[in-house]
């Protein structure tokens, strides 16, 4: 099998991952994710050229989609962020670009209690699935989830 170019895009306030209220989305890095991706993969990690993009503007975030889909990648690991719940833009480019997409998030939106609106992914029918809870995990999940997928 041929190499898999797998895109891992990060919305706002992703960029501090580790830092950011460490309670809620640990202390991992994504300078983690190659250790986390050959753990979680083994050998099969030796066949995936996995590049990263954070921003924290919806605008950017859209051209790197459609650019995923001009460059040819195999598929995306998408954490949006906030823009999980509010970005129609975001899931209309998910709907046309036909490149899979995985959902993943640090925390569970789902146990989120106190703020209903994080309970609810605009994007998530516009994905092949989504993994959430994991902390960092979550992402070399996805591209486990993508393999599996794409390699099946």
């Amino acid at each position: 099998m041929a190499t898999l170019n797998i895109l891992i895009l990060n919305g706002p306030n992703l960029g501090h991952i580790g830092k950011r209220q460490p309670e809620i989305y640990g202390s991992q890095t994504m300078d983690d994710m190659p250790e986390l991706l050959a753990q979680v993969m083994g050998d099969k990690a030796a066949g995936i050229a996995v590049s990263h993009f954070q921003s924290n503007s919806e605008g950017a975030l859209i051209d790197r989609l459609e650019k995923a889909r001009e460059e040819g990648v195999d598929g995306v690991v998408f954490n949006a962020g906030a823009y999980t719940h509010t970005s129609l833009a975001i899931a209309d480019c998910l709907a046309w670009i036909e490149v899979p997409c995985v959902e993943v998030h640090i925390s569970n939106i789902w146990a989120r209690t106190d703020q209903p609106l994080r309970q609810q992914s605009i994007m998530g029918e516009r994905c092949i699935g989504v993994i959430a809870g994991f902390g960092i995990l979550s992402y070399a999940l996805g591209v486990q989830a993508l393999y599996e997928r794409l390699a099946g």
